[in-house]
């Protein structure tokens, strides 16, 4: 069974995002070997500097790197970065699964993105949307769309 790891920068906090991810997470057991991890998120001012932000993600980053399953196929989640259909995700996992690759890790950063290295490191950077939405969503967008992967490949009614 495939293993797929979210590694998320910052918390959930708020109730409504947390109980939509508890969901999709329990919805992901049922295909995968699914958890997230939660990465600590750098706290900085109101107005920080491009090297105190770079500073962060650089902080952020090794936490990153520590929990990266080992021959995980790692997808980073970047603004600007290739979009794919909900069909394509779906081809891309099931390709994934059968290809000898351990784990699949998707990244999520927070506030202030990834770090240089992190985008470097990953095996493929994926966008979301044009539009800008709180990282916190977008982990639950993430979910929905690893799940309805699943869904897809297995040939139910759920993508319509």
């Amino acid at each position: 069974m495939l293993k797929v790891r979210l590694i998320c920068v910052g918390k959930l906090k708020e109730k409504f995002y947390a109980d939509a991810f508890a969901e999709y997470a329990r919805r992901l057991g049922a295909y995968c070997k699914f958890d997230c991890v939660e990465i600590p998120e750098q706290r900085l001012g109101d107005d920080p500097s491009q090297k105190e932000i770079s500073s962060a993600l650089s902080k952020e980053a090794v936490e990153i790197e520590r929990n990266i399953p080992k021959d995980s196929y790692v997808i980073a989640m970047c603004v600007g970065a290739k979009q794919l259909t909900s069909e394509a995700l779906a081809e891309k996992i099931a390709a994934l699964a059968v290809s000898g690759r351990a784990a699949l890790c998707f990244i999520v950063g927070g506030s202030f993105g990834l770090s240089d290295g992190i985008k470097a490191r990953a095996d493929m950077r994926l966008g979301m949307s044009e539009m800008t939405f709180p990282h916190h969503l977008a982990r639950v967008m993430l979910a929905e769309q690893i799940y309805r992967s699943f869904k897809i490949n297995e040939g139910s009614r759920y993508h319509k």
